[in-house]
């Protein structure tokens, strides 16, 4: 299926998709180019990040990550096309710290086409305090108020 820019759209019909699924934008004097290229150029900013990360749990709470306050920083490498994540877990001896590094690479890897790979930094300072890290969600489901 092709993706149709909203210029595509109002055109009149003039950029169509071709067989192999590029859009053409000959009026606009655009090369053709195949439409999921077109969309994967764009790397997401943080805000797009936090929002994808947000279907990230922590196994054990059962809550996600960023409303547990774990997500301290992202940087993205436009060049790279690498995101980098600095976050910690609820405790040092975490036994499922793997399984939410791996988590976090796949959810942002399978939502952004652009992302090319993914750097999960594990950090301990400053100490994970839930009063004061984790969202007003995060705090309603661990019963602080």
């Amino acid at each position: 299926m092709a993706i149709h820019e909203k210029s595509d759209l109002q055109d009149g019909g003039q950029g169509q998709p071709t067989e192999d699924g590029a859009v053409s934008s000959e009026v606009a004097g655009k090369r053709d180019t195949p439409a999921s290229a077109v969309a994967s150029t764009k790397m997401p900013d943080e805000h797009e990040i936090m929002r994808a990360l947000k279907a990230v749990y922590d196994p054990e709470l059962g809550i996600s990550i960023v409303d547990l306050g774990l997500v301290y920083g992202v940087n993205v490498d436009e060049v790279e096309r690498k995101v980098m994540i600095d976050m910690t877990l609820t405790t040092p001896a975490c036994p499922l710290a793997p399984m939410i590094r791996t988590q976090a690479h796949a959810v942002l890897t399978s939502n952004f086409d652009a992302i090319r790979d993914v750097d999960v930094n594990l950090v301990w300072t400053p100490r994970w305090d839930p009063r004061t890290m984790a969202s007003e969600e995060g705090k309603a489901e661990l019963g602080i108020w």
